[in-house]
């Protein structure tokens, strides 16, 4: 961990998780805004700050402070794609940055000042060039390493060669940006960073640990780090103006047959695949048109052509739609065309099958299904997708063909096959799926399996999009009633429903209990299901919620 610090400019955008929530949210951030994580306060704007807010508040405190405060949740991933326009636009004035965190990002200085007339003069010229390209405001440092270049920009501050050392003398210990260790320190009598690089560097490591060893090397300014520089994503995508306006299909699949080589080449080029294609147009008129295909194998240059053509062929015709939803088509040719590979992969990170291809029949059917979709939209072919939850009509997603089979809740592992429903059993039945956050007279928890309540397999072959009423009754003609305690009162005997005559009930399993969502009165259900067996053979998925009985399901 040797050499000199590099001298390094680092620019650094004020509160940025509440800009990122302006950006992507529209959030204003000239209101007192706050972005909380873990229930504390990690951003607040400006405002928030005049009306006393600090970081490290709790929410509660940070509302009674300022009653009409915004409250927004923290999301990295939307810092992250906030913060990409702002990295780019850097890179526009310099090469090889390293984004340190979302807000935060670094280069070498030395390039940059030659460059542009100075250290001062590239500063300046970086931090106008991102206000004028991003509209946001920042404010660039300049020191020996990254560490005191970022002080260093709080205060939008250059400091001079040899000089990092003594700039970071009179800083606190929490500059370090280590709670437990600036704590630790300030009860040992080391408040500055010149304190504690003043202690031998061998009792440091000794008492503090690695760790401790790398801070006490940052408090002395030698932080000889090297910049982990990021290469900027090649341009992919492709684009195609026409003199001429679009408006026949014939010759929309011969533009986009020569676009779509064009883009398979420049994606073998850099030794890539598509796996998910964004195609744009802009109209003669103005208007612009957006789609994205999505496939789970690779697209070659004739599948990609393909979909360009099915798409255009929809926008044209104004097919894309459905019954009354139908669009109205451009009413104008497309004037430019584009292709944006939102989504690639090394051509070796796709296996194909055991025996080569995937097979004739198969890409067969993913055309005619794609087509289709081309015509009436994505919405108009959907595939189903099982995941958890308690109901069968929580369990499956129905997922447009082509994107992402990920389902709604998180599946449980598999469960045994359950056994068929018994015949007539006692009133008081033991809870086959145990009981929704059950708790033990001490107060502790009671170990449940995945989505405990769910009622086990087999799964019900048809799941009614509304429940039907119905009325189940005990051989004395007696409503049958589930207490709190899950105990039924009697045996159900005879079951109605809606309106149709009373059939006998010759089995039936349960209840599996459900109380979802207690801590909110709003949108809580407590219900419990039944298996049912009729004497005409048929098998039903009963429930009772607030006395009523609703038939939710019916199996094969």
């Amino acid at each position: 961990m040797s050499g000199v610090p590099q001298r390094t400019l680092l620019l650094w955008c004020p509160d940025w998780p509440v800009l990122a929530a302006e950006i992507v949210d529209g959030v204003p951030a000239t209101d007192p805004v706050v972005v909380l994580h873990a229930n504390r306060v990690i951003a607040c704007s400006e405002r928030a700050r005049a009306e006393g807010i600090r970081r490290g508040l709790r929410r509660r405190e940070a509302q009674g402070r300022c009653p009409h405060l915004t409250v927004v949740d923290h999301d990295p991933a939307r810092d992250v794609r906030a913060f990409e326009p702002v990295v780019a636009a850097v890179e526009e004035v310099v090469a090889g940055v390293e984004v340190i965190r979302p807000g935060v990002c670094a280069t070498a200085a030395r390039g940059p000042s030659r460059y542009l007339g100075g250290e001062e003069a590239a500063a300046e010229r970086i931090v106008e060039h991102v206000a004028q390209s991003c509209a946001v405001e920042s404010q660039a440092g300049i020191a020996d390493g990254v560490f005191a270049a970022g002080l260093a920009a709080r205060e939008g501050r250059i400091v001079p060669p040899g000089g990092t050392r003594e700039f970071l003398a009179g800083r606190p210990v929490e500059a370090l940006g280590r709670p437990a260790l600036a704590d630790l320190l300030r009860r040992l009598g080391v408040r500055t960073l010149g304190d504690f690089a003043a202690l031998p560097a061998g009792d440091v490591l000794a008492r503090f640990g690695f760790d401790g060893a790398l801070a006490h090397r940052l408090a002395a300014g030698r932080d000889d780090r090297p910049l982990a520089v990021r290469q900027p994503p090649a341009d992919l995508t492709v684009t195609a103006d026409h003199d001429e306006p679009i408006d026949r299909v014939d010759a929309a699949a011969f533009a986009a047959r020569t676009l779509a080589e064009r883009l398979h080449e420049r994606l073998a080029g850099y030794g890539l695949a598509c796996t998910r294609l964004g195609i744009e147009a802009v109209t003669a008129h103005g208007q612009e048109l957006h789609r994205v295909w999505r496939h789970d194998g690779l697209l070659t240059a004739a599948a990609i052509a393909d979909r360009v053509r099915w798409q255009l062929d929809g926008w044209l015709s104004g097919s894309n739609g459905r019954g009354g939803t139908r669009p109205v088509r451009p009413t104008a040719g497309i004037v430019r065309l584009r292709l944006v590979p939102d989504g690639v992969l090394a051509q070796a990170g796709l296996q194909p099958g055991l025996w080569g291809e995937t097979g004739e029949e198969r890409e067969r059917a993913h055309r005619a299904l794609n087509r289709v979709q081309g015509i009436l939209g994505p919405e108009a072919v959907v595939t189903a997708v099982l995941g958890g939850g308690r109901s069968p009509a929580d369990q499956v997603r129905l997922v447009p063909w082509g994107d992402e089979r990920v389902p709604a809740r998180p599946g449980p592992p598999p469960l045994p096959p359950a056994a068929p429903p018994p015949a007539p059993a006692s009133p008081a039945v033991v809870p086959a799926g145990g009981g929704a956050g059950r708790r033990t007279g001490r107060g502790r928890a009671v170990a449940a399996p995945p989505w405990p309540g769910r009622i086990p397999p087999p799964s019900p072959a048809v799941v009614l999009p509304a429940p039907l009423p119905a009325d189940v009754r005990d051989a004395a003609g007696e409503p049958v009633v589930v207490s709190a305690r899950l105990t039924v009162s009697a045996a159900p005997a005879r079951l109605t429903v809606g309106d149709g005559r009373p059939a006998e009930i010759t089995g039936w399993a349960g209840p599996w209990p459900v109380d979802e969502r207690w801590w909110a009165p709003a949108e809580a259900c407590r219900r419990a299901r039944f298996q049912v067996c009729l004497a005409d053979g048929a098998a039903l998925l009963l429930a009772v919620e607030g006395g009523q009985w609703l038939v939710e399901a019916i199996y094969d």
